[in-house]
């Protein structure tokens, strides 16, 4: 059996990657290694026998992929929080990452660790395989090739021994902060639900208009001083039937649709009248409601409003399912191949719609080769930039840093002429679990045999270290970021979330999506820097 794996890595890689999921899979308490269980399988598995190996470009392609595809999915929301924010956030997350450093330098100092395992553990502290990645390719270009293995097996020591604790850190640094602030999980969703949709589901309702304020005005100045989260839907009104619009002037005993979170249709019932059933009418049957697949990528990477619907149709998009995600359809919502429109519209119109964005899944399923191999090639080139700071200093971004900006870039613009850059969201999921399964499993057996030997009081103290780095770096965001940056306690769990079992653990403590927020925050802006703080941190220490 082990001869048939040395002659042929290609089985051994994916014998490895069909362990390390299904393990990853098992909970224990709540707690699972999810993907990264691939890299300790790896681990496991190289450790039985020094001729498993896999070809170095597996390991490469697997990184390139993984970050590329991470940067075109996180570049919206990362320009997003940057317009929004600006450098207050910034500073507020390359600080809390400057502090992992700056402790991981303590350590390597008190503890007599070789610089390159202080990187593997700072690394694996923050559970961040990208920046070990990235690390390992700093060493290929810059050593030669038995000194970039020697330093490579440090690392991913470091790394692997690092990791769990980077993971358990996180949560007590979690439990220990919200006891010693007593956070109010329910009060604080009440409070940010305004700046945050924190709603996990959308409905809809019946209004009958009652309240006579509300007659006779345009739908856009009865709305002026309300912040709801709504959208208006049909109107029915002398029993004929018809689509609201900002110009619709209402009535008394009009009956209007309404579609948004519960507590926002409270309180617009509050305003217009009484919850009723909607009854049927003899035009009824003239409107239908129908759901959409956005496949053509002429409409891809454009607003709502820019597509000018209501100069063509009688229609109107009430809500957007994004994978697993369903939102509000609103006139600066930018469409992504795969998402699914909800329409009210005439019947007559739906032909023409579901020509217009295409409703194809099969379409809006599939990788755009050309988009995504330019973008692949423009990324790997950044990474083969070398950069120099100073005498003897120098570093290229390799294949994590360069693909992941060219890939935050891309994903900001979205498309460029009739380009579309971005991906269909099932598209990219898969795109990002086979690079990082190629990514771990090449690793894990490629460090098997040298983690094998380097069991020893060592590792007792690489533990301690990674202990010591990610509870008190999470201690030191969550007390300060609450405290002095006045953010919501849900909201910074999931900035210090590194790893997704952590991220659950957050979301099932909190009882709401806020930690999902501060991950998708915090995460390609930390990806970024870790990688090049990793990287830094070498330099510095070596």
């Amino acid at each position: 059996m082990k001869d048939l794996l040395v002659d042929n890595p290609l089985v051994l890689l994916f014998v490895v990657a069909a362990i390390g999921y299904s393990v990853g899979n098992v909970k224990i308490r709540g707690f699972s290694l999810g993907v990264s269980a691939v890299l300790f399988t790896g681990l496991l598995i190289g450790a039985l026998d020094v001729r498993f190996s896999i070809p170095d470009v597996v390991l490469q392609l697997g990184l390139a992929i993984f970050v590329y595809s991470v940067g075109l999915s996180s570049g919206p929301a990362f320009f997003e929080m940057y317009r929004k924010q600006g450098l207050k956030d910034f500073g507020f997350i390359f600080g809390t990452l400057f502090l992992t450093g700056l402790i991981t330098a303590g350590l390597w100092y008190l503890m007599d660790f070789s610089s390159a395992m202080a990187t593997g553990i700072y690394a694996g502290s923050t559970t961040n395989t990208a920046a070990l990645a990235g690390l390992l390719d700093y060493f290929n270009g810059n050593f030669t090739s038995k000194e970039a293995e020697l330093l490579a097996e440090q690392s991913v020591i470091g790394y692997s021994f690092a990791y769990p604790m980077g993971v358990l850190g996180g949560m007590i640094a979690i439990v220990w902060v919200q006891k010693l602030l007593k956070i109010d999980f329910k009060e604080e969703t009440r409070k940010w639900r305004k700046v945050y949709p924190l709603d996990e589901t959308l409905t809809s309702c019946a209004i009958e208009i009652t309240n006579k304020e509300v007659c006779g005005r345009d739908l856009r100045d009865v709305i002026s001083g309300y912040d709801w989260n709504v959208n208006f839907g049909r109107i029915l009104q002398d029993d004929r039937l018809g689509l609201i619009n900002w110009s619709t002037n209402f009535k008394l005993g009009d009956k209007i649709i309404l579609v948004g979170s519960e507590d926002d249709l409270n309180a617009a019932i509050e305003t217009f009248g009484k919850r009723v059933k909607m009854p049927h009418s003899k035009d009824s049957r003239a409107f239908d409601t129908k759901m959409i697949f956005v496949s053509n990528p002429m409409v891809a990477g454009k607003t709502i409003a820019s597509l000018n619907l209501d100069e063509r149709f009688n229609a109107i998009i009430t809500r957007i399912r994004r994978g697993d995600v369903e939102m509000l359809a609103k006139g600066d919502t930018i469409l992504e191949l795969g998402d699914r429109i909800r329409f009210m519209a005439r019947r007559q119109d739906l032909k023409e719609l579901s020509e217009l964005f295409g409703d194809s899944y099969h379409q809006s399923s599939r990788l755009n080769l050309f988009s995504f191999g330019i973008g692949m090639g423009l990324g790997l080139l950044l990474g083969n930039v070398q950069f120099d700071l100073g005498p003897g200093i120098s570093f290229k971004l390799g294949y994590a840093g360069g693909p992941l900006i060219i890939g935050l870039l891309l994903g900001g613009l979205r498309r460029t002429g009739n380009v579309v850059w971005s991906l269909p969201y099932g598209a990219n999921v898969t795109l990002q679990q086979i690079g990082l399964i190629l990514l771990l499993a090449s690793l894990g057996i490629k460090s098997g045999s040298a983690l094998i030997t380097s069991l020893s009081i060592e590792s007792l103290w690489i533990i301690l270290a990674s202990g010591i780095i990610s509870i008190g770096t999470a201690f030191a965001a969550l007390y300060i970021g609450y405290k002095w940056m006045k953010k919501p306690f849900g909201l910074l769990m999931g900035m210090v979330s590194n790893q997704p079992a952590i991220l659950d653990f957050s979301l099932e403590r909190s009882g709401s999506r806020l930690p999902n927020f501060g991950f998708t925050m915090i995460f390609p802006i930390a990806l970024i820097l870790k990688i090049l703080i990793a990287q830094m941190l070498f330099i510095f220490l070596n």
